[in-house]
């Protein structure tokens, strides 16, 4: 490995100080933020709030200090079909409960990967992968469906939010910290009896739902539901159990007739290919996560078939560059990191997902398209789950070059599915290593 010579730093130093681009930005950047210094206003001439497809939703949600976007996002699909039937202007699902939920599933998840894996080293990836990993906020569209199928949905005032549900950190910690101390303890008991540990493991349960009920709440198995419709008139329907509110009032068909499709235009994974990822999930019952690899042209005909049946579309992308959070602004034209800072970050979608610089990493719904003279996309509406206080009251706007390079996945029903893209479903998925970067949570 070769060293940093004095005498090239001596070079560097004589080169930058007589570059008056450098002086000038080093008076800037000592005081100011650095986005704002590189913002460009080009991204608010592609980024126009006009679109020609729209359709109408219920106001933004609010995820607070929490990785929950997936949930949020989800959420914010299903409660229309509850507006629709019972014709409301305001709704929300109870956020909470499927956390809840999720919380101790994935606890479960974790500690059987312990058990399992318990006959490798310490010092394997998978199992050093498993324990830095631990559980989090995180989480992808067919967890999300897990959930449902097993426990239903309930209205926000069956389970309100906490503190703790809407600030994260810190619980998130300790129980990390705690499923440590279990890991050890299941990996010894593993070496003598397996059965042992899975037993051991039941105890651990316990111990984690009491402390997710005081975080969280206890999660309601029956609740009456009451609203105020548009027209002012109020409505009950009593002893309702979570699965009979989601019969009743969302009705979709999540497991079998929706299917999660992504844009991984990378050498391991080609087009009309499906993709799983191992050690991926909450609930430990319900099937893997999977993908269906397609090129982005066709994910965006997909995604406007939908949205012109009027249904949004449930979407992951990479919101940690060239993003205005709060203007709304989603375009690869918001920063000119180049003429400003001399610095060019082109990357290929390809190599920025093979050398690990993006992945999908944040949930939200497209709710819009601008449809040029041509028909071709260029802008779109978005629903986030941060709030109406950014963008135009909590939604947001994504141009077509940001779509291209920061879009990763789409939930789109399989009615829309061309009958080359229904055969590539039926293919068996190819298995994927955790630490891939399609097997990254939105948060």
């Amino acid at each position: 490995m070769k060293n940093i010579s004095f005498e090239a730093i001596e070079k560097f130093a004589k080169k930058t100080g007589e570059d008056r681009t450098v002086e000038i930005l080093s008076n800037v950047l000592s005081s100011s933020d650095l986005k704002e210094v590189v913002f460009s206003n080009k991204g608010l001439d592609e980024s126009k709030f006009q679109f020609s497809l729209e359709v109408g939703t219920l106001p933004v949600t609010n995820q607070k200090k929490s990785g929950r976007c997936w949930i949020f996002s989800a959420l914010n699909v299903l409660r229309e079909n509850v507006a629709k039937v019972c014709n409301l202007e305001k709704f929300e699902l109870s956020q909470n409960y499927i956390a809840f939920w999720d919380k101790f599933e994935k606890i479960n998840y974790f500690l059987n990967s312990v058990i399992q894996t318990s006959s490798l080293p310490i010092t394997d990836r998978l199992v050093t992968y498993i324990l830095d990993t631990g559980i989090q906020d995180g989480g992808q569209w067919d967890m999300l469906v897990g959930l449902v199928e097993k426990y239903g949905v309930v209205p926000k005032s069956a389970m309100e939010e906490t503190f703790q549900s809407s600030n994260t950190a810190f619980m998130n910690r300790l129980i990390n910290s705690k499923l440590r101390i279990y890991a050890k303890k299941l990996r010894e008991e593993a070496k003598n009896s397996m059965e042992n540990a899975y037993a051991l493991k039941e105890e651990m349960l316990y111990e984690m739902y009491s402390f997710l009920v005081m975080c969280f709440g206890e999660p309601p198995k029956k609740f009456d539901f009451e609203y105020t419709d548009k027209e002012g008139v109020y409505h009950i329907d009593e002893d309702l159990t979570p699965k009979d509110f989601y019969r009743l009032y969302v009705g979709l068909d999540l497991k079998d007739s929706y299917v999660s499709i992504v844009n991984s235009p990378t050498e391991d994974k080609p087009f009309y290919e499906n993709i799983t990822i191992d050690y991926l999930g909450n609930v430990a019952e319900f099937r893997a996560v999977k993908y269906l690899n397609l090129p982005m042209d066709e994910i965006k005909e997909l995604i406007i078939k939908q949205l012109s049946d009027g249904e949004i579309v449930w979407f992951g992308s990479d919101v940690s560059l060239k993003g205005e959070r709060k203007k709304g602004i989603w375009s690869d034209e918001c920063y000119n990191f180049e003429r400003t800072l001399g610095l060019n970050f082109d990357f290929s979608k390809e190599d920025k997902l093979n050398y690990r610089d993006s992945a999908m990493n944040h949930a939200m719904v497209i709710t819009g398209v601008n449809l040029d003279k041509n028909g071709r996309p260029n802008r779109w509406k978005i629903q986030n789950s941060w709030g109406d206080k950014s963008g135009e009251k909590g939604f947001y706007v994504m141009n077509g070059g940001w779509f291209d390079s920061f879009v990763y996945q789409a939930v789109i029903n399989k009615k829309y599915l061309n009958k080359k893209q229904l055969e590539a479903l039926q293919k068996e998925p190819k298995h994927f290593m955790p630490w891939d970067p399609m097997g990254t949570l939105a948060d």
